[in-house]
């Protein structure tokens, strides 16, 4: 059976042609696929605080806006967040461009929410417990064979921890494209994927690591969308 899927460089593809041709901004999609990841969980139950595992990538800036949005509807939040000191505000001050998930970390670095900057994964079981949810926003679809260090040590901790676990585009250390999973994968109950599932969501046993797939939209126009899932965009 054929399933509609969008491989890593399609999802790459999109999202340049959305800022280049269609004039939105990297924050736009940001905001667009945190916000439906907020959506998604406060619509499977929050019980107990959220915490939220961010590395230093994309997917890192979609976990400070799943954060933010949280927080604002009043969910217990706190994230975990990994070499995002090289991008504080400090450095944007002295020059150096901002990416979209440095934006969005200036952004919950002023909002209250509890941050805590990280640079192994020494006391990672001790922030987790008591987490009702555990979400992991640390490596994206980019992301291929093993994770480094101390990434790797991180999705061991996190899967030995017993609150349910909510993958953000893909469960770090599985690759997008082949369903291969590294030795340090995360064991997710439900993943948030954007646009379309990934090719390697339906290789043998990879339902292991992405749980029940629920599939976002980024606010992209269907215009665009369309073709890259071998659809027709209304004219």
């Amino acid at each position: 059976m054929d399933h509609v899927t969008i491989n890593r460089q399609q999802a790459r593809e999109l999202d340049r042609l959305a800022i280049e041709e269609y004039g939105m901004t990297g924050l736009m999609l940001m905001e667009n696929a945190g916000r439906g990841v907020a959506d998604a969980l406060c619509g499977l139950g929050i019980e107990g605080p959220v915490v939220i595992c961010c590395g230093r990538g994309n997917n890192g800036g979609d976990g400070f806006v799943i954060a933010r949005h949280l927080d604002l509807r009043g969910v217990a939040v706190k994230v975990l967040a990994w070499g995002q000191e090289v991008d504080t505000p400090q450095a944007v001050r002295a020059g150096q461009a901002a990416s979209d998930a440095a934006v969005n970390f200036q952004i919950l670095s002023r909002s209250g929410v509890s941050i805590r900057l990280l640079n192994d994964a020494a006391n990672v079981d001790h922030e987790l417990v008591g987490a009702g949810w555990v979400v992991d926003a640390l490596l994206g679809t980019g992301a291929r064979g093993e994770p480094r260090a101390p990434l790797d040590a991180v999705i061991d901790q996190v899967n030995r921890q017993n609150a349910p676990v909510l993958a953000v585009d893909l469960p770090s250390g599985l690759d997008c494209d082949t369903g291969e999973a590294a030795a340090h994968t995360i064991h997710a109950a439900h993943t948030c994927t954007f646009v379309a599932p990934k090719p390697g969501f339906f290789a043998p046993g990879a339902n292991r690591y992405t749980g029940q797939v629920h599939v976002l939209d980024i606010g992209a126009p269907r215009k665009l969308v369309a073709p890259f899932l071998g659809a027709k965009a209304r004219s």
